[in-house]
């Protein structure tokens, strides 16, 4: 984390991942991001992938950086810490992220009845509406028709990946919402109501990556080619110990220095002759990605991932080992303490691990030792009294009364 947006404060209230995400990318930036759940726990605290003893590890995982108060919100009293909490005074208070209904106590006619500047981003499922997560959203917009195996124009098999990509853009989407109306209040003194779809971003991104064009204008649509770059030169290959390694050429440099570390530059020549194509040029390069790949597929065989990285180091070739999660762990500095990203916390109830921080490098504002995530309630005493002002005799009759707990060990 880093604390260049350090005097921002964010309340969240939010379930799934675009939200939260929305809420540990500006904690990671130093805002001091809020979020509440019932006491019990909420929809993520205990989904999965969860530890042995069912500690979830997704929700730690999305939730790093922030303060927690358990509160009971179907509470007069506990509505009402909610309402007080999103709409305290002071320039860098009154904003609201999150994915929930925004309706009764919580809606922005409410909450703006007390607080004329308030900043709320709500996080949509469709834009009419409707409810939707990443997986119902994706597979409406093509990309499991284009995804796996390769495939004719009919295509019948759509296979689904598995990371929730709409949900990742979008949450990053929030956190920029929060960022550019702060600044609009603080230039105009006013606030607004946020609404943003997870299916908008999709359908904003698939038209801006071409595909909306690319049927429209050409009256064709994408078929899979399995794990061919579309358009330029892209494949996996097997190595004599039996890992796989994906090359990538997107440049005439690349292509270059891509012949000359195999040695195929000749044969590469030759094949261009027969095939009357200019590997120049991207699309001729897809065009004959089957006999380029028939030509590389023996090179990468008899040799091993250590042999290859050896004959593409310090040259401009584009390529990466296909790793698990395990493997990416074990072998990747990125994926470690070398990599300023990174460092190795304690995570009550979980363990010790690597946990990220704000993968944002300011120069103004160097990063820090990431920050774990809070056990549920961790904060509820601190927020009452420091933000709030409660006094703890105030807060002895909420506990008492079920309003609020915390810590809870889930």
């Amino acid at each position: 984390m880093n604390k260049i947006l350090s005097g921002l404060r964010v309340i969240e209230g939010s379930a799934f991942v675009a939200a939260p995400s929305g809420g540990m990318t500006l904690a990671q930036m130093g805002a001091d991001v809020i979020r509440f759940d019932p006491i019990r726990g909420g929809l993520d605290s205990r989904r999965w992938p969860i530890s042995e003893d069912g500690k979830s590890l997704y929700w730690v995982g999305l939730n790093k950086g922030k303060r927690s108060l358990a509160i009971d919100t179907r509470t007069p009293e506990g509505q009402e810490i909610i309402t007080n909490l999103i709409t305290a005074p002071g320039p860098g208070n009154g904003i609201y992220l999150t994915n929930f209904p925004v309706t009764g106590f919580l809606s922005y006619e409410n909450l703006k009845s007390k607080r004329d500047d308030l900043i709320m981003v709500n996080l949509l499922g469709s834009s009419d509406g409707t409810s939707a997560v990443d997986y119902t959203v994706n597979c409406a917009v093509g990309f499991p028709f284009v995804t796996g195996p390769a495939h004719g124009p009919a295509a019948v098999n759509p296979v689904n990946h598995v990371f929730p990509s709409w949900d990742a853009i979008c949450g990053v989407n929030a956190a920029l919402a929060v960022v550019a109306a702060e600044r609009h209040r603080q230039l105009t003194g006013q606030g607004q109501l946020i609404k943003m779809a997870l299916s908008d971003i999709a359908f904003a991104w698939v038209a801006n990556l071409g595909y909306v064009a690319e049927v429209q204008i050409n009256q064709e649509d994408r078929r899979s080619y399995g794990n061919y770059l579309y358009g330029a030169y892209g494949s996996e290959f097997e190595t004599k110990d039996g890992r796989i390694i994906y090359i990538v050429v997107v440049t005439d440099r690349m292509w270059t220095e891509l012949a000359k570390a195999t040695g195929l530059s000749e044969k590469f020549a030759a094949l261009e002759s027969v095939l009357e194509l200019n590997f120049r040029k991207e699309g001729d390069r897809f065009e004959a990605r089957d006999t380029i790949t028939a030509l590389l597929k023996p090179w990468c065989f008899a040799r091993t991932l250590s042999e290859i990285q050896q004959a593409f180091a310090k040259t401009g070739v584009c390529w990466g080992p296909y790793q698990t999660f395990k493997q990416m762990i074990d072998e990747d500095a990125r994926c470690s303490t070398q990599n300023p990203l990174f460092a190795e916390i304690d995570q009550p109830g979980v363990g010790r691990y690597l946990v990220p921080g704000s993968p944002i490098d300011f120069s103004a504002s160097p990063r820090q030792e990431p920050t774990r995530a809070p056990i549920l309630g961790e904060h509820t005493d601190e927020i009452l009294t420091q933000d709030l002002g409660m006094s703890y005799k105030q807060i002895g009759e909420l506990r008492d009364n079920g309003v609020v707990a915390g810590p809870i060990e889930l």
